[in-house]
């Protein structure tokens, strides 16, 4: 797959506009692994339905809290998955914790995240 191509159609999947840090890395990069192959970052290709799965999914709806106001883009291997708010559009990375359904706040930024996800031999980074 052309990744050009797929972080362009991102976008008009999700309806809404990508955080500029996230579409210029996905520009160059069409996503990032860390150790283990721990997809910090995911490919355009698995961003595109990620998110409206999420929030469409009636049985994840019954169990967790609203998804709309996140763009998820990436996980920790562990089933915790990383986002930007959307809904108001802001630039900070929060995680979701699939087993307590909190969403914490970890990052101020992209840049500053994968810095740190990727300078981390564990989860303690956003700890």
């Amino acid at each position: 797959m052309n990744h050009s191509l797929g972080f362009r159609e991102v976008p008009e999947r999700l309806a809404q506009p990508l955080p500029s840090s996230l579409r210029s890395l996905l520009a160059e990069t069409d996503g990032i692994n860390a150790e283990y192959g721990v997809e910090v970052v995911w490919t355009a290709e698995r961003i595109s339905p990620r998110t409206p799965s999420l929030r469409s999914n009636g049985q994840l709806r019954s169990l967790y809290m609203p998804f709309d106001p996140f763009l998820f883009f990436g996980d920790n291997g562990g089933g915790d998955q990383f986002a930007f708010v959307r809904t108001p559009e802001r630039d900070d990375v929060f995680v979701w914790d699939h087993e307590t359904d909190s969403r914490n706040w970890i990052s101020p930024s992209l840049q500053s995240f994968l810095r740190s996800a990727l300078g981390s031999g564990g989860e303690d980074w956003y700890r």
